[in-house]
């Protein structure tokens, strides 16, 4: 292998390394790294890695931010308790209570604003230097997937029974009944968990798109070695960025309101 060969075969493996879950965290500003530790019951891995980590800085914010300005809305509300409120009523207007009915809406509100705020404060953790996103795992993503799979499931349930909430997967009236019934009965089975894989596929490659952009702009100053490169690497990388601040909120949107969506067509599978 040609040393350039070598070269280019580093940074593929540095670039990899910035968007794969990994055992140790660097500590910023040196070349030491905390090592996680290993935990093994029988066959399965139970192991702390990097994205366990930024999920517990995400749920300790969540759980320290959210109630701080809740509390301060008993006062003139303003700075981030405004935002919060803002967000929460747009979630329940109109996410919640638009997909789901008045009566739903706000029985299910807690579980849509509790992912949404999840989701984006992953994703808005990943962008700041030396942090992971946890959202760019395939394995966070499919577990978010798979909660909003069981919510949309039993809300159903709960509304109409299992019984009825299974019969409303076949749509009535169907000709030839003995020969459709069946085979509808698959194709819905695709389709409610083609629901969830879509949740899971969507957040993971937008939130993994993203940063492998920045980090390839930001390589071709390492790869052409080229003072004239680093402007115009900087520039598009610090554009896509910015971007990803907007994408960190539109996944998180999209999201939830594809949940609260699915959750109102088993709530309501009349409408």
């Amino acid at each position: 292998m040609s040393a350039q060969a070598h070269k280019n075969s580093e940074n593929q493996l540095d670039l990899i390394h910035h968007i794969t879950d990994s055992h140790s965290i660097e500590i910023p500003f040196s070349d030491q790294v905390i090592h996680l530790p290993h935990l093994q019951i029988g066959g399965l891995d139970l192991s702390i890695t990097k994205h366990l980590v930024m999920m517990w800085i995400v749920v300790f914010l969540l759980l320290v931010l959210i109630p701080w300005a809740v509390k301060r809305r008993k006062m003139i509300p303003s700075g981030f308790s405004t935002l919060v409120e803002m967000v929460l009523l747009f979630i329940r207007d109109e996410i919640a209570i638009k997909n789901m009915g008045k009566e739903a809406g706000r029985k299910y509100l807690p579980f849509l604003t509790t992912i949404f705020f999840f989701i984006l404060f992953c994703n808005l953790l990943g962008l700041i230097p030396f942090m992971a996103t946890a959202t760019g795992n395939i394995s966070v993503t499919a577990a978010l997937a798979l909660m909003a799979f069981f919510m949309i499931q039993f809300s159903g349930i709960r509304k109409h029974g299992f019984a009825n909430h299974v019969k409303h997967l076949i749509p009535p009236g169907l000709p030839f009944g003995f020969v459709m019934i069946p085979l509808m009965a698959v194709v819905e089975t695709m389709g409610v968990l083609a629901k969830p894989f879509a949740l899971c596929v969507r957040l993971f490659a937008n939130m993994v798109a993203g940063h492998v952009v920045i980090l390839s702009l930001l390589g071709l100053i390492f790869i052409f070695k080229s003072v004239l490169v680093a402007p115009v690497s900087v520039a598009f990388a610090l554009f896509i960025y910015l971007l990803e601040i907007f994408v960190s909120l539109l996944q998180a949107y999209i999201f939830t309101i594809l949940t609260a969506l699915f959750m109102g067509a088993s709530i309501n599978p009349e409408h």
